[in-house]
């Protein structure tokens, strides 16, 4: 389930960027941010595309390597997320550990969490995960890129009922 969630919205962020790199804002979205304290979208997007890797390192016998350099272009923006969605495809479900095994977290602060795959998922993964694409969509839409839910969410037209 994780790879289905993380596909979904790392394949609706790249048609968002398709948008932006035709808008006349494009060469500023990159360093765009929402507030002086928050982090620029080229962060987000290195978020982006890490945490799936993060992520499954802890629920998996997965190692994945993450990629610690922000992106300079909406190109390069991108490639990243292309590379993450490949790296989607190949991995194997069955490495998953099951939703009850315990799994540590240590955030950069020092804090430290213990809980279930399950929980580090809905808790910790989904939330931030998407926490970090909203971002995204909002620093485009704030600089003018015309971006609504429905790019935010197309895989929900594969659930479209036309039967009524």
């Amino acid at each position: 389930m994780p790879i289905t969630t993380y596909r979904n919205m790392l394949t609706a962020l790249s048609g968002m960027l398709d948008k932006a790199a035709s808008h006349e804002a494009a060469d500023t979205i990159i360093d765009g941010r929402l507030a002086p304290d928050m982090l620029p979208f080229a962060t987000q997007i290195r978020m982006l595309a890490n945490f799936p890797r993060q992520s499954l390192n802890t629920i998996s016998s997965a190692e994945l390597a993450s990629n610690e350099d922000d992106p300079t272009t909406l190109a390069e923006a991108k490639a990243r997320l292309a590379e993450t969605l490949a790296m989607l495809d190949a991995f194997d479900e069955q490495a998953l550990l099951p939703d009850d095994t315990m799994v540590d977290l240590e955030l950069p602060n020092g804090m430290k969490f213990r809980l279930s795959v399950a929980h580090y998922i809905a808790d910790w993964s989904f939330p931030n995960f998407y926490f970090h694409t909203s971002i995204a969509y909002a620093i485009m839409r704030s600089l003018g890129v015309e971006l609504g839910k429905a790019d935010l969410v197309p895989h929900m037209l594969r659930h479209l009922n036309t039967q009524g």
